[in-house]
């Protein structure tokens, strides 16, 4: 037994004698997947651009109304109350389907001349339930947007996103066939009966796109 012990430590010195390694345990800690958003739906379908936009509206705001005061409209903002407020949102921001009056607001300006402040005369427009998901679609003129509200995460806002319509066609393109008419924004109700309609950086001239939309009784041929 000696002599066994003895040429063993012998083959160890010259690298003879060798134990068989121990594999290493490798512990994996579970995975968590995280349960889907409401977000996820919305931002699924909406192209990388305008998931920027819609992230970047708080500083569409403020750099479309800093252009309009800066050009002497702060009466006239001010004038349209609520409507014009950055934080104005108020909670269940789902509107009513129907008829609705609507009107645009366009604020701030990308070229150095270009208009700050503009109002256009009211449009009809109107809400209805589409595939369980609220839709707006503009009745009249030449240049009419069309798209459907997703729920976000923010319980204040829905999500549009559509596309528009122009001259004498006869519906809108669905969103994301052509980006060029693709719209993407947030729709929040500001007062009883009241809701807007924001597009951050549309693909106008203007920095900021403000609807208003108000419930009507009528609507025309």
């Amino acid at each position: 037994m000696f002599r066994s012990r003895l040429a063993c430590a012998a083959f160890l010195a010259l690298g003879g004698c060798v134990k068989p390694a121990t594999p290493p345990v490798v512990i994996a800690e579970p995975v968590e997947i995280a349960p889907p958003t409401k977000a996820d739906a919305w931002q699924s379908v909406a192209s990388a651009a305008d998931i920027d936009r819609i992230r970047r509206t708080s500083l569409a705001w403020s750099t479309a109304l800093g252009e309009a005061r800066a050009r002497g409209f702060r009466s006239a903002i001010a004038a349209e109350g609520d409507l014009l407020k950055p934080g104005s949102a108020l909670a269940r921001p789902a509107p009513t389907p129907g008829s609705y009056n609507c009107r645009l607001i366009k604020l701030g300006n990308t070229t150095r001349r270009g208009p700050k402040f503009e109002k256009f005369k009211p449009f009809f427009c109107y809400v209805e339930v589409e595939n369980n998901l609220l839709t707006i679609v503009k009745q009249t003129g030449s240049e009419r947007p069309a798209g459907r509200l997703w729920e976000d995460d923010n319980p204040y806002r829905l999500v549009y996103l559509g596309s528009l319509a122009l001259g004498d066609e006869q519906a809108p393109r669905a969103y994301g066939d052509d980006p060029k008419r693709d719209m993407a924004g947030v729709l929040e109700r500001v007062g009883p009966f009241q809701w807007r309609l924001v597009i951050p950086w549309p693909r106008g001239a203007s920095k900021l796109d403000v609807f208003e939309l108000t419930p009507v009784g009528e609507q025309p041929n």
